[in-house]
């Protein structure tokens, strides 16, 4: 079964893997597995040479298979709980904490811990490898983050998401000093063409509409504390959107290079990710109807960072 059929045109002649990673997406090396396996179709034919010259148009089209799932093994991992009853729980998670299993990260995951705290009991929509999983915030990334224990539950916050009414509010400390101490940021986020490990923003109509509401909260030494409302879900979006104004966030190795005159700081703090707290959740019960509106407080290292940065 497929996971996927993806079609289109090279848009640059030369070696068939790079030309065929350029226009899918993929990788060159997962191009080349594909290749291999006969999963890839060059102007209607099979082909398996990666090292094949072709020209700039050529029509293909790549069948990419469906992964295997997974199945995530329980592990006694210390969660800290927001809210949890018969159909959800919200649990704050530590910042280096991934969410579900994946390649380089098979356990050890948030999905591992909350089958074992939640005894197995968590919807299974979202598959084998991430039960329960209805959105995810990066691994790097400290916060609120709401799963699901039953059908129904992840079903009714799936819709709210998807609608967009979910609350969620962010704090991030963000390199220099926005002009405006609040606005409004908008602009379609799709994965980047050139880095398939970033995300960026995009006027080709590929992407997914956007926007980030941010407010400064406190200026800081060469930095600033700012709050950042989704009014949708995309990911990266905070990095992306704030890093698109010239702010990105301390700490991002991938959207945002570290003033010089704080690398010292950050270094000697070992203060080694993206500065970003998913600080604020709120959502109407799924099953209740009651509204859950939930604050996590700031995680010590990013409160040693402000305040290091306080004049």
């Amino acid at each position: 079964m497929s996971e996927a059929i993806i079609t289109g045109a090279t848009s640059a002649e030369g070696r068939l893997d790079k030309a065929l990673a350029d226009a899918s997406g993929l990788s060159r090396e997962r191009i080349k597995a594909l290749l291999a396996e006969g999963c890839i179709t060059v102007s209607g034919s099979v082909v398996s040479q990666p090292s094949l010259k072709i020209a700039q148009g050529t029509p293909f089209a790549i069948d990419v298979p469906q992964a295997a799932p997974a199945e995530a093994e329980a592990q006694d991992i210390p969660l800290v709980i927001a809210f949890e009853d018969e159909h959800l729980i919200v649990v704050d998670k530590p910042a280096g904490l991934v969410v579900h299993p994946a390649a380089g990260n098979l356990d050890g995951t948030l999905v591992n811990a909350l089958l074992h705290h939640c005894h197995g009991q968590l919807s299974g929509i979202g598959g084998v490898a991430r039960p329960g999983i209805v959105h995810r915030i990066d691994k790097d990334t400290s916060g609120l983050l709401v799963a699901a224990k039953t059908d129904v539950a992840h079903e009714g916050l799936a819709r709210q998401f998807a609608d967009h009414s979910i609350v969620r509010a962010y704090r991030a400390v963000v390199s220099g000093h926005p002009r405006s101490t609040a606005g409004r940021i908008e602009g379609a986020i799709a994965r980047s063409s050139t880095n398939r490990k970033k995300m960026a923003l995009v006027e080709d109509g590929r992407g997914k509409h956007a926007v980030t509401h941010y407010k400064v909260l406190e200026r800081l030494k060469s930095a600033a504390l700012v709050e950042c409302r989704l009014e949708t879900g995309r990911t990266h979006q905070v990095r992306v959107h704030m890093a698109s104004i010239g702010h990105a966030l301390l700490g991002d190795p991938t959207y945002g290079r570290t003033p010089s005159q704080l690398r010292p700081l950050l270094d000697r703090l070992q203060f080694q990710r993206q500065a970003l707290h998913a600080a604020e959740l709120g959502f109407v019960h799924p099953v209740k109807g009651e509204t859950v509106h939930l604050v996590s407080q700031l995680p010590e290292d990013m409160v040693t960072l402000i305040r290091e940065l306080q004049d």
